[in-house]
Order: C-alpha cells, then sequence, then structure tokens
C-alpha cells in the first residue's frame, strides 16, 4: 500500500518539484534486456514517455535518470531527448542525487523520484515526491506516494510528467485567481 497523502497534498507536492528523477530499467523501459549475438544490448522505450520528459524540460524542469547499469542506449536516448543528467553505473543511487540536488541548488524536498524496484526504494524516501510505476515491486509500492496506472516502458513516465505538469499549471491558475 503506497503512503498516504491526499489529492489536495499530491498536487501542492507535485507543484513544488523543481527536478524530476527517472529510473531507467523497469521506469523508462519494461524492463526487459535484451541482448545480441555480438554482445551488444537493446532496450525498448515508448515514444510517449520521451514526450513528456521534453515537455517538463520546456516547462523549465531538471530532468534526470539515474541508473545502476551502463548502456550505450541510454546515452543515445537521453540526449536525444535532451535531458542533460545521465548518471549510470550508480550502485549508490542516493547519493548520486544527493550531489545532483547540490550542484543545481535543489533541495530533497524539491524532487520527484521515480523507481520501480528496491534499489530505489532509499531515493524514494528521501524526496518530497515519490512514484513508482504500475508494475513496481511491493517496496517500491510501499515507498510510493503515487503510483501509477500504466507499467513501466509503456506510458508510466508520461503519466508522472503530466502529474507535475498539471499540479504547476493548476496551482499557478489558483495563485493567480486569487
Amino acid at each position: 500500500m503506497p503512503l498516504t497523502i491526499d489529492a489536495d497534498q499530491l498536487k501542492q507536492r507535485a507543484a513544488g518539484i523543481r527536478l524530476a528523477v527517472f529510473d531507467v530499467d523497469g521506469v523508462l523501459t519494461d524492463g526487459g534486456l535484451y541482448y545480441h549475438r555480438d554482445g551488444s544490448e537493446s532496450k525498448r522505450f515508448h515514444v510517449h514517455d520521451g514526450l513528456g520528459l521534453k515537455r517538463l524540460i520546456s516547462a523549465g524542469l531538471d530532468v534526470a535518470v539515474i541508473t545502476a547499469r551502463r548502456s550505450e542506449v541510454v546515452a543515445l536516448r537521453m540526449a536525444e531527448l535532451g535531458v542533460a543528467h545521465v548518471y549510470q553505473g550508480e550502485a549508490h543511487k542516493l547519493g548520486c542525487l544527493r550531489g545532483l540536488c547540490e550542484r543545481l541548488g535543489v533541495k530533497l524536498s524539491e524532487v520527484c523520484y521515480t523507481g520501480d524496484d528496491a534499489p530505489d526504494v532509499e531515493c524514494m524516501g528521501a524526496v518530497g515526491l515519490a512514484c513508482s510505476v504500475a508494475d513496481g515491486t511491493i517496496e517500491a509500492h510501499q515507498a510510493a506516494h503515487w503510483i501509477s496506472r500504466r507499467k513501466g516502458g509503456q506510458g508510466a513516465a508520461r503519466e508522472v510528467c503530466q502529474l507535475l505538469l498539471n499540479a504547476r499549471t493548476a496551482v499557478g491558475r489558483e495563485s493567480g485567481s486569487q
């Protein structure tokens, strides 16, 4: 069962996010690892997720990926999307996240972290808004404030992006109408 926060708390937390961080395998991909005879690998990314990341960047949010694995495919895809903060081979994700926040001048309370499995839970517990994907593990779901309807690699990241963008718009409208 996810951490319990009501819709207003969710909207307020989402509106205050300045940095959106995503795990890769199981969040931006379906979690499958495809190895080819020549030793190379491939991953499947969903185009909706990519557009969501681009929209966050266009809206002025910093976007990052932190992943324990290394993959040339991830570097290529993130470069294509304009994601400037790409950290691969990170066994200690929270340390990486803290360093990134320090470099960007962002508080952990201003971070949304989306993960799907046990290696993400420590980061999820440290940030202002923790999200997981529909097919995430029990540990990830228990650490999450919000869980997507879609599975990892199948539009889940786009849902997170839309949550953040909608909250910024809604809070902006509310503060402008007072």
